[in-house]
């Protein structure tokens, strides 16, 4: 297992092989990545303790936020703009495609390009 660490938390590799990348995210209560979009990758995202605000939309002005909780989940889709936002401590799953550097970020906090 590959450890990452992160700004807002930490991402542990858990699968990656050529059909499929799993992950175990860890995002501190308040932290949140890049607003961003991917080219090619599809993610499902699996809650597994805490709270998570998802922001999604076509386009920034279109995005919208919603709150999710254990055992809830949500896929997104290739294209599709996207932010997560921990409401406190959250600890979820990460099932995607293979695509580990597909990230095209819009807005950062930590002005990562």
């Amino acid at each position: 297992m590959k450890i990452i660490e992160k700004p807002w938390g930490r991402e542990e590799l858990l699968e990656k092989n050529t059909k499929y990348m799993m992950k175990r995210l860890t995002m501190f209560k308040g932290c949140r990545c890049s607003l961003q979009y991917h080219e090619y990758k599809t993610e499902t995202i699996l809650i597994i303790t805490g709270s998570l605000k998802i922001t999604t939309g076509n386009n920034i002005k279109e995005c919208v936020d919603k709150n999710y909780y254990p055992g809830d989940s949500i896929t997104i889709e290739k294209h599709i703009i996207h932010r997560m936002e921990a409401i406190e401590e959250c600890v979820y799953i990460e099932a995607s495609t293979p695509e580990l550097d597909d990230v095209i970020r819009l807005k950062d906090d930590y002005e990562r390009k």
